[in-house]
């Protein structure tokens, strides 16, 4: 090869490292400041009550601070689409439920959320409770549907959100049942909880995590979980569907990040959380919420999002539901 040829071809080799090189760079010195957990919902959801300790771990095993930042509304449309707009250099990941499958199964999103968000690794999945106002004379669910018939339209529920998991499940519920009740939609379990509390609404489909304290109180009367069989955790308490043949709406909790974060920052957060969800006091803490850990490869949750996002777009086909 001719020296001239040489030289050109070696000046574009250095060209060529010095354009990726920033990037491997940060890949390899990542976190190298404050990285920023976006919850979907308002505090003390679910995605909230998991994102907290597992920040606090990663903070711990990484040296850096990891921010959890609530920005709920529209069934967690909101800080989803602002996940997906954030640079993606590592330092925005978000903390979110099943939700993300429901609301991209019954939203117009102004992107596409399985483009513009890449799963990391699931956390846990854990059943949804229904729970009950105790002034209602329910003490199951059957009885719940039988009251509920017979006032059709005067019991309220309470959601996380126009579209989001919680509403889905409860609609399921009542299409199921074949009862019509109030939707009454909230930021987050967290912020409907007070409301439920008082009698300002009377049922809800909750994430465990978050309405677990309020029924082992007895501030809730908890009815049934929403799981296809009755919860490990919690063996005295039917599942929906003894009462509503084929009622399954259980959820995920994990982590995701916009498209185009590093590949070696998916691959550390991936085996960091592996390595905490081993960890004797994270995983004692999320079992005794009633959560079952999970952990694995992002390709193996990226596959509980699709086939949960298949199965609530075939329940908006059923049941005809317009949410927007």
């Amino acid at each position: 090869m001719p020296r001239a040829i040489l030289k050109i071809s070696a000046r574009y080799a250095v060209a060529a490292l010095a354009a990726i090189a920033p990037g491997m760079a940060s890949a390899q010195s990542w976190p190298a400041k404050a990285v920023r957990i976006i919850v979907p919902f308002a505090p003390g959801g679910g995605a909230d009550l998991t994102a907290r300790p597992i920040g606090q771990k990663l903070s711990e095993s990484l040296g850096q601070p990891f921010i959890v930042d609530n920005r709920g509304g529209a069934g967690g449309a909101i800080g989803m689409e602002l996940t997906a707009k954030a640079p993606p250099d590592g330092y925005t990941l978000m903390s979110v439920s099943g939700s993300f499958s429901a609301t991209a199964a019954t939203r117009k999103l102004p992107y596409d959320p399985f483009d513009a968000l890449i799963p990391i690794v699931e956390i846990g999945y854990a059943p949804n409770v229904l729970v009950v106002h105790p002034s209602l004379p329910s003490r199951n669910t059957k009885e719940l549907i039988d009251l509920a018939r017979r006032n059709p339209g005067q019991l309220a529920y309470g959601s996380t959100g126009i579209g989001g998991l919680t509403h889905m499940a409860t609609e399921l519920f009542a299409y199921l049942a074949k009862i019509k009740m109030v939707h009454v939609p909230y930021k987050s379990t967290g912020a409907a909880m007070p409301d439920l509390l008082s009698g300002q609404i009377q049922v809800m489909v909750a994430g465990l995590l978050a309405a677990r304290p309020s029924f082992d109180s007895g501030k809730v009367r908890a009815l049934a979980v929403t799981t296809a069989e009755r919860w490990p955790a919690l063996p005295k308490l039917p599942a929906l569907s003894e009462a509503v043949p084929g009622y399954e709406a259980g959820t995920y909790y994990g982590i995701f990040a916009p498209k185009g974060t590093p590949q070696a920052v998916i691959d550390r957060v991936n085996t960091e959380v592996n390595r905490i969800l081993q960890d004797g006091g994270i995983k004692k803490t999320l079992e005794a919420q009633g959560m079952a850990p999970s952990g694995g490869t992002p390709a193996k949750f990226g596959q509980r999002v699709k086939t949960e996002y298949d199965g609530w777009v075939k329940v908006v086909r059923e049941t005809r539901l317009k949410v927007e």
